[in-house]
């Protein structure tokens, strides 16, 4: 075999061989390329599962505490026309929005959290005033002041809860939501204990 001979097969060898890893080298990047592409898919579909878990979660919570307030201020309603009372649908929207305050405080945020265990303790209040009716300031004053709590300072509770939540879920956003926060969680705070030391007093 003359030179130039084995020059053309070295180079039909190298030539088969640089093709060939030549094609590993790609074949391994488009796998890799793939892979990633799959990893940033199985990524966002996650973070849209825990979005819309959240989601549901805020819409469970938000409508159990309507609920509850709804059905409280329905006895109250009745209660005043002197028609019998059913407790059971009290009962059960309790039943539900403590179920929902409870894997919502493995969720919320901190500041979210401070609304939702303020409006969870201005309910229990709620609740309160419910089973002493008659009770209190002579039958016509409880009503009254039962019909104010739920129409009122409960009612202003609820919006915030629902307020706060749109706005960490930022399907609404205001400039002024800190301020207005800070606003009606002190009212509902500073209503709720009033209203607490009146029971109290008149337990007492």
């Amino acid at each position: 075999m003359d030179w130039s001979t084995l020059t053309v097969a070295l180079i039909g060898v190298a030539g088969t061989l640089g093709g060939t890893l030549g094609g590993a080298a790609l074949s391994q990047r488009a796998n890799r390329e793939q892979n990633l592409r799959a990893d940033r898919q199985r990524e966002r579909e996650r973070q849209e599962q825990a979005v819309q878990a959240k989601r549901d979660l805020y819409a469970q919570l938000n409508s159990t505490a309507r609920a509850y307030r709804v059905a409280a201020r329905d006895i109250v309603e009745a209660a005043h026309r002197g028609e019998s009372l059913d407790p059971a649908a009290l009962e059960a929207a309790k039943e539900a929005w403590a179920d929902q305050y409870s894997q919502a405080q493995m969720t919320l945020s901190r500041d979210v959290l401070e609304i939702a265990s303020a409006l969870n303790r201005a309910l229990g209040v709620g609740y309160s005033v419910v089973k002493t009716l008659p009770d209190g300031p002579g039958p016509d004053g409880a009503y009254q002041r039962a019909r104010e709590w739920f129409s009122g300072a409960l009612s202003d509770g609820v919006y915030l809860l629902r307020f706060a939540l749109r706005h960490d879920l930022r399907v609404e956003t205001d400039p002024d939501f800190e301020r207005d926060r800070a606003r009606l969680l002190s009212a509902l705070n500073n209503a709720r204990n009033d209203l607490a030391r009146r029971l109290s007093t008149e337990r007492a």
